[in-house]
């Protein structure tokens, strides 16, 4: 088998055609710890990351600047797998890499479904079937995501593009009926060789570890867990002169921790407003633009947002929102500042209670993995906090 496979049924994209990119196959095959199979390695010495069809992504070993990494996109579709297959019984639920004979993913389609080599089917990775994940289940197959095909990657594509939605062989549906073109991917148009990462030393010992996770409270829990910024940014106002615009002191614990850590995102996800800046992006800014937004859908949509926004009595005042629109803020109940509950206001689940948490313990059980509630987002039971946990500082660049 060689590309002369692929290009018996394709033909180049007249605007993409598709471009290799170097790949260091030792290197790559080592940072796996399998062998590759040749067709696979032909088709991306021959075409580089590849839109096969335009509908199937073809990922190689490669890198896109501020986008797509080879080794964080697999690491992300197999955790992303192994956490929807839990939902199946046990017998059914498929091995991931890097477990002995896991699916190993090879690519992923514009309707959200995975393709996965099976290195169990044989020690001879040019006999790897394909088995794809695929999204809303499978057509005439209830509900049940998981399809194994008796056929290697060439094979597969080769059975993609054709004129009707099914062959009587191999059995079962496949993707298409696809178009023969071959482009470059779009959003890789500038894709660099990738280099596979250099192992680091733990950024914790185990005795730092077990006060980060178990033991730790507070700041030296949260220290440990996500190292806080040397020079933390705030903006270039004043707390007074904030006060003073709101009208109200906000708690001391939140007043801290900024002091600390400043203005940024923790854990890629939750993002810290900047609380001192002057000008149109101030604080006072976001908080009238979200409630002002909360207003709108507490018209329409009463049961869905029943929070009073501030300054309404005991309203929602917001400081933090995450990258899916999740806000964290406290509900400003009494004149005490430092006895006002926190609560998030969720972008997608129902409205939630107030949280028993101060700020600083809540962050600490978060990052922990222990701490679960509506509108924030969850480790999985096999990930590890540590590698999760982190704070990215702002500058006075940043956005917000």
């Amino acid at each position: 088998m060689d590309t002369a496979d692929i290009a018996g049924f394709t033909s180049p994209h007249p605007e993409r055609p598709p471009r290799p990119v170097a790949i260091d196959w030792p290197a790559v095959e080592k940072w796996l710890g399998l062998r590759l199979p040749d067709d696979y390695k032909w088709l991306a010495d021959d075409y580089g990351p590849l839109d096969f069809g335009e509908y199937v992504w073809i990922h190689v070993p490669c890198v896109e600047r501020d986008g797509f990494d080879y080794g964080d996109w697999l690491h992300q579709t197999h955790r992303e797998a192994r956490i929807d297959a839990r939902d199946l019984p046990a017998d059914r639920r498929p091995a991931l890499y890097p477990e002995p004979g896991g699916l190993l993913a090879l690519g992923a389609t514009r309707g959200g479904d995975v393709l996965f080599w099976d290195t169990s089917v044989s020690a001879d990775p040019d006999e790897w079937t394909v088995v794809v994940r695929h999204t809303g289940g499978i057509p005439g197959s209830g509900l049940e995501p998981w399809r194994r095909y008796d056929l290697t990657l060439t094979q597969y594509l080769r059975h993609t593009v054709r004129d009707t939605w099914e062959l009587p062989s191999p059995p079962g549906p496949l993707i298409g009926p696809l178009p023969g073109t071959v482009a470059r991917t779009a959003f890789l148009e500038t894709a660099a060789p990738w280099t596979p990462p250099t192992p680091v030393v733990p950024r914790l010992n185990d005795a730092e570890r077990r006060i980060a996770l178990e033991t730790g409270t507070g700041l030296e829990a949260l220290r440990l867990l996500s190292p806080p910024p040397r020079t933390p940014y705030l903006g270039g106002g004043t707390w007074e002169g904030l006060f003073a615009e709101l009208g109200t002191r906000l708690p001391s614990e939140y007043v801290t921790l900024m002091t600390e850590y400043g203005a940024g995102c923790w854990s890629q996800w939750l993002r810290f407003l900047t609380p001192l800046r002057t000008g149109e992006r101030r604080f006072l800014h976001h908080v009238e633009e979200t409630t002002g937004i909360y207003r709108k859908l507490r018209e329409n949509h009463p049961q869905y947002h029943p929070l009073p926004m501030w300054p309404e009595p005991g309203g929602f005042l917001p400081f933090a929102n995450s990258i899916d629109g999740d806000e964290l803020g406290w509900l400003t109940e009494g004149d005490a500042p430092d006895a006002w509950p926190l609560i998030v206001s969720p972008r997608h689940a129902r409205q939630g209670d107030p949280w028993k948490l101060g700020l600083i313990d809540a962050l600490v059980a978060w990052q922990r993995g222990t701490f679960v509630t509506a509108g924030l987002a969850g480790l999985d039971k096999d990930d590890d906090p540590v590698a999760y946990a982190g704070f990215d500082a702002w500058t006075d660049k940043a956005y917000w």
